[in-house]
């Protein structure tokens, strides 16, 4: 019979920590914290110290949703950027990914996830009101969903189609370029840019 050393308590929270991440089960998160404490103790404190920083400095932008370190972001206050285009986006992720095309100088809303009603993610969990409070701006003349072609981020399109349509926004959805079933954040940057240029009524 084979025993298993229990193992010290700073190490199983270490691993529990990295089990948080996505896609990280209980044999690779061992194998990250293994590796941290044997070969890596630099870059162990350096992962430790840039997680209190970013975890204590970054804030929610009070316009797009997305993470900032001042009220409003860098990209928000920008004069170079289109006002009247507003891009909602899931996650600060797909964001960058759109950015990365250079395909589009708007603006963005991060809802910061998608509904998943299976997971009991709801509108409420999104905050949706201040979606529509940012897409009331007189400014904004079209809101294009750019939610991942997931059935969580069609869903959440669609939702977002029926509350925005009320409002008289022009509505525009990402082409089909970008694959169905898939996430931007993995999408190359030409193809975003093509669903972009190519966006079609949502």
């Amino acid at each position: 019979m084979t025993t298993v050393l229990p193992e010290p308590a700073p190490l199983r929270s270490l691993i529990d920590a990295l089990k948080r991440l996505p896609g990280v089960g209980e044999r690779t998160a061992r194998r990250m914290a293994y590796h941290l404490l044997q070969h890596d103790l630099q870059g162990a404190e350096q992962l430790g110290m840039a997680l209190q920083q970013a975890v204590h400095e970054l804030q929610r932008c009070t316009r797009c949703n997305g993470l900032s370190e001042d009220d409003i972001c860098a990209l928000c206050a920008s004069p170079q950027r289109d006002s009247s285009l507003l891009c909602v986006v899931e996650t600060p992720a797909d964001q960058n990914m759109i950015e990365a095309s250079h395909g589009y100088q708007g603006l963005y809303y991060v809802l910061m996830g998608r509904l998943a009603p299976i997971e009991g993610v709801g509108p409420a969990a999104l905050q949706l009101e201040k979606l529509m409070a940012r897409a009331a701006d007189p400014e904004v003349k079209e809101v294009i969903l750019a939610t991942n072609f997931t059935s969580e981020g069609e869903t959440t399109a669609h939702h977002l189609s029926e509350l925005l349509g009320r409002r008289g926004v022009r509505l525009t959805r990402l082409a089909r370029g970008v694959p169905a079933g898939s996430e931007l954040e993995y999408v190359d940057a030409s193809t975003i840019a093509w669903a972009l240029h190519e966006r079609k009524n949502a």
